[in-house]
C-alpha cells in the first residue's frame, strides 16, 4: 500500500484579470498551452459527436487533453521555444530536458478523480497515456526528476487555465502507484487495449491540433452516393453479393467472388456510412479504385484519400489535372493524419502496427471504429500474409471491422484466420456465374516463346505474363525481331518493375486505354505479374508462363475480363516448363507452389467454370497441401517472430514492413543524359528560400529519374551521393544501361549484360 504525500497550489490571483505568465505550447505558429488545448478539447468535441458510441471512457480521453501538455511550464522547454521563435534553433539541445509528458503527471489530480469514479486500472491507463504520448527515450533518473518537479511549484504558479479551477493540483511527486520511470503496459495487461485506445486518440487528437486540422470528417456520403451510382446506371436491384455485404454490415465477412459482380461496390456497400479503408496490393490498382470512387460515387473528392509511397505525386498530378481547387497540403495532411473519411491505400499503411513499435497506438485507435475491405489477399507473400493475419488479430481486438473480398482465396487463410480466434462469416457458395464462361485454356508443356505469340497474333490483343523482367525483356526483344511480326508493322510493347517511375507511369496509363473496353488498338503487350491485380483491361488472348495457380487466375482475370469466350479454340495458353520450370521459380515463386499448381492445370484442357477454378485454388493452396512446404512454414515463422516482438521494442523508422531489402537509385547513365534538368531540380530543392510546395514539386520531378532495385545489386559498389536535405540524398551508381523501351539493365566490367533474374 502506498503512502501518498501531496501538496496542491491554489489557484493564482489575475492581477486586473491578465493572466501573470503565458505559457507556451509551440512556436509555429506560437501558441500557448491554453490554446493548444483548447484545439484539443474542439477536436475531442468532434470525435465525440460523430462516433457517440465509441468503445472508450471518453471522459477519460477529455482528461487526458486537459492535463497532457501541462509539462511544458517548466523553465527548459519554455526557454527552448523562445529560442526557436528567436531563430535560435537547437538551443539546449546538450542540456537535460526531462519529457514534457512525464512533467504533466504531478499535475493530476488524482485524488479529486478518485472521488468523481475513475477505477485505479483508468487513472494508471491516463498517466501512462499522457507519460508516452510523445515516446522519447528516458535518459534521467528519479533525482532529475524531482530536481524538476520542484522548480515547477515557481514556474507554475503564473498559470490559469479555466478548464481546470475546480481541480488544479500540484503533487510534490509522481504518484508511484499509477506512474514509474519506464514503466508500461504491456499486451499481458488485463487493460492493455483500454490504453492503447485512449493513448492512441489523445495522439490523434493531438497532432490534428497541431495541424489545424478536424481529427475526423463525418462519413454521411457514401451509401447516397453509391444508390445514385446505381439508378445512373440502371442497375435495379443490388445483385446478391452487393446485398450480402449490406446485410453484413455489422459482422466481419471473408467473400469470394468472380471478376465482374461489382467488387468494388460491394465494398463500399458495406462500409457504408462508416470510416473505412480500402487496401490493395498494387498501387496502380489503388491509384485506379481511387479514381474510380472519387469521380464515380463521392462528389466531394477531398473527403476520399489516396495512401501509399507515392500519395503527394498523385495529389499534384490532381492539381494540375482538375478545375476545382485542391489545397494539396490540408489534402495531404488529412489524408497522412488518417482524418479522411474514406481512405484507399496498401496494407503497409495500416498493417505495420504488427510491430507495436513506440507511437503505433494512433494507428490501432483508428482502426477500433473503421472497416477495412482486404482485396486481392492471393497476392500477398508469406511475409504479407502474415502481417495480414495478425495485424486482424489486433484489429479486432479492438474493435475494427474486416471483409477479405477476393477473386480467389487460398484455404490456407481460413485456417489461418481461425488459428487466431477470428470470427467472420462467409456465405454459404462463393458469388459465381458457373453459365458465365470466359476462359477456355490449353496448357503447352514447354517454355514460352515467341514464335508461338507471333502465330496467334491476328489483329488482335495478346497480352504476354512473364515471371521475371530477364524473361519478359528476352520474349519482347524476340517479338521484335519476328519478320512476321515486322512485316504487319504489329504494335509491341514492354512493362515490367524496372523503368523509371515517369516512364512506368505512362507505361501503365497506356495499356489501361490499350485495354479499356472502348479501344480499338491492336497488338501485343508483354509484362510480369505487375499487371495481374484490378487493373480493368481486356485482351483477346493471354499467353502465359505458370507461376502459381492463384497468379494465373489473376492474369486470367485481364483476358475476356467482361466477356464470355463464346467460339471454339483457346483465349488462355499456359506455358509450364515441361520438364523444367518457369522462369523465377524457386526466387519468386515457391517451389513447392508451382509444382502443385503444374500438377493441377494439367488436368484442364478446354473451357473451365468459375467454381473449377475456385475449386483448384481452394485444393492447391489448402492448409493440408502446404503443411509441410516452405512457404507454410514461413508464414508461421513470421507469425512468430511477429508476437515474439516486446511492445514498444523497435521505433517506427526501425520497422521493415515489406521485408524486401530494396533500394532507390538514380543510375549514373540517367543522370548523365538529364543532367541539366536533375541540377536544376536539386538547386531548387536545397535552395533555402524555396516554399515547402517549390521543393515538393522539385522533388517529385526528381523521382521521375529514380529505380528501385534489390540492394544486393549494387551492394559491392561505392556510389556517388549528393546530399538534398539532412534526410534524403541522391545514391548515384554506375554500371547500368537505360531506354525507355527495355529499361534498367545492369552491365558487368566485362560488359556483357546482366539481366534482373528474378525480379518482376
Amino acid at each position: 500500500m502506498f503512502v501518498r504525500r501531496r501538496r496542491i497550489f491554489s489557484i493564482p490571483s489575475l492581477k486586473g484579470g491578465i493572466i501573470i505568465n503565458n505559457y507556451l505550447a509551440k512556436s509555429n505558429p506560437i501558441e500557448t498551452i491554453q490554446e493548444h488545448t483548447d484545439k484539443l478539447l474542439e477536436n475531442y468535441n468532434i470525435l465525440k459527436n460523430i462516433y457517440p458510441n465509441l468503445d472508450i471512457n471518453y471522459e477519460l480521453l477529455r482528461f487526458a487533453c486537459i492535463y497532457h501538455d501541462f509539462g511544458k511550464m517548466n523553465k527548459r522547454f519554455q526557454e527552448k521555444i523562445r529560442a526557436n521563435i528567436d531563430g535560435k534553433k537547437g538551443y539546449l539541445k546538450n542540456k537535460l530536458e526531462i519529457p514534457h509528458g512525464i512533467l504533466s503527471l504531478p499535475f493530476i489530480n488524482y485524488e479529486y478523480l478518485e472521488e468523481i469514479g475513475f477505477t485505479e486500472e483508468e487513472i494508471i491507463i491516463l498517466f501512462q497515456a499522457i507519460a508516452y504520448h510523445h515516446d522519447r527515450e528516458f535518459d534521467f533518473d528519479e533525482d532529475d526528476l524531482q530536481r524538476e518537479i520542484e522548480l515547477l511549484k515557481n514556474e507554475s504558479k503564473g498559470f490559469y487555465y479555466d478548464k481546470v479551477k475546480d481541480f488544479y493540483t500540484l503533487y510534490d511527486e509522481i504518484e508511484p502507484s499509477f506512474f514509474s520511470i519506464n514503466d508500461r503496459t504491456y499486451e499481458d495487461s488485463l487493460f492493455f487495449y483500454d490504453y492503447v485506445k485512449i493513448k492512441g486518440l489523445l495522439n490523434r487528437l493531438d497532432y490534428a491540433a497541431s495541424a489545424g486540422i478536424p481529427v475526423e470528417i463525418e462519413n454521411n456520403f457514401l451509401v447516397r452516393g453509391l444508390e445514385n451510382l446505381k439508378c445512373k446506371q440502371r442497375w435495379g436491384n443490388w445483385n446478391k453479393l452487393q446485398q450480402f455485404m449490406i446485410d453484413n454490415r455489422n459482422n466481419n465477412v471473408v467473400v469470394v467472388a468472380q471478376t465482374g459482380m461489382g467488387k468494388t461496390e460491394a465494398g463500399l456497400l458495406w462500409i457504408g456510412n462508416n470510416k473505412g479503408f480500402f487496401t490493395l496490393p498494387l498501387k496502380t490498382a489503388i491509384n485506379e479504385i481511387y479514381n474510380r470512387i472519387t469521380e464515380k460515387i463521392v462528389n466531394d473528392r477531398e473527403k476520399v484519400g489516396l495512401l501509399h509511397s507515392e500519395t503527394i505525386s498523385k495529389y499534384m498530378e490532381l492539381e494540375e489535372k482538375i478545375e476545382e481547387d485542391l489545397n494539396i497540403d490540408e489534402y495531404y495532411t488529412k489524408t497522412k493524419q488518417l482524418s479522411l473519411p474514406i481512405t484507399v491505400c496498401t496494407l503497409d499503411q495500416l498493417f505495420d502496427i504488427v510491430f507495436r513499435y513506440r507511437g503505433f497506438e494512433a494507428k490501432l485507435a483508428t482502426l477500433s471504429y473503421s472497416k477495412i475491405v482486404i482485396d486481392e489477399v492471393q497476392m500477398y507473400s508469406s511475409d504479407l500474409l502474415a502481417y495480414l493475419i495478425v495485424g486482424l488479430h489486433y484489429i479486432t481486438k479492438v474493435g475494427g471491422k474486416f471483409a477479405i473480398l477476393t477473386a480467389t482465396l487460398p484455404g490456407i487463410v481460413k485456417d489461418l484466420l481461425k488459428n487466431e480466434n477470428i470470427e467472420y462469416k462467409e456465405p454459404k457458395t462463393p458469388f459465381i456465374n458457373d453459365e458465365l464462361i470466359r476462359h477456355s485454356i490449353k496448357v503447352e508443356n514447354s517454355d514460352i516463346n515467341a514464335d508461338f505469340i507471333a502465330e496467334k497474333y491476328n489483329n488482335n490483343k495478346i497480352l504476354v505474363i512473364c515471371n521475371t523482367v530477364k524473361r519478359a525483356r528476352e520474349i519482347f526483344s524476340q517479338l521484335k525481331d519476328n519478320e512476321k511480326l515486322k512485316q504487319s508493322n504489329t504494335s509491341i510493347n514492354l512493362l515490367h518493375s524496372r523503368f523509371t517511375r515517369k516512364d512506368r507511369k505512362q507505361k501503365e496509363q497506356n495499356i489501361v486505354k490499350f485495354g479499356g473496353k472502348l479501344s480499338e488498338e491492336k497488338g501485343i503487350w508483354v509484362s510480369t505479374q505487375v499487371v495481374e491485380a484490378s487493373l480493368d483491361i481486356d485482351f483477346d488472348i493471354l499467353i502465359t508462363e505458370l507461376s502459381d495457380i492463384s497468379g494465373l487466375l489473376q492474369r486470367m482475370g485481364r483476358c475476356y475480363r467482361h466477356r464470355v469466350f463464346d467460339k471454339e479454340g483457346y483465349n488462355c495458353f499456359v506455358f509450364d516448363g515441361g520438364e523444367k520450370t518457369c522462369s523465377g521459380v524457386g526466387k519468386v515463386i515457391d517451389k513447392d507452389i508451382f509444382n502443385f499448381s503444374k500438377e493441377a492445370i494439367n488436368k484442364v484442357d478446354g473451357k473451365i467454370k468459375e467454381s473449377e477454378k475456385l475449386k483448384m485454388v481452394e485444393e492447391v493452396y489448402s492448409t493440408e497441401k502446404l503443411l509441410n512446404t516452405g512457404y507454410y512454414k514461413e508464414v508461421e515463422k513470421n507469425i512468430k517472430y511477429i508476437k515474439s516482438i516486446i511492445e514498444y521494442e523497435k521505433s517506427k523508422k526501425e520497422v521493415d514492413f515489406r521485408n524486401i531489402d530494396n533500394i532507390t537509385i538514380l543510375p549514373k547513365c540517367i543522370y548523365v543524359n538529364n543532367k541539366e534538368e536533375i541540377d536544376t531540380l536539386i538547386t531548387k530543392y536545397t535552395d533555402e528560400k524555396a516554399s515547402k510546395k517549390e521543393k515538393q514539386k522539385s522533388w517529385i520531378k526528381i523521382q521521375d529519374y529514380l529505380i528501385d532495385i534489390p540492394s544486393y545489386e549494387v551492394n559491392k559498389k561505392t556510389p556517388e551521393i549528393k546530399e538534398l536535405s539532412k534526410h534524403r540524398k541522391l545514391l548515384i551508381y554506375d554500371g547500368f544501361e537505360y531506354d525507355n523501351i527495355l529499361g534498367l539493365i545492369k552491365k558487368e566490367e566485362n560488359d556483357e549484360i546482366e539481366e534482373f533474374d528474378n525480379q518482376i
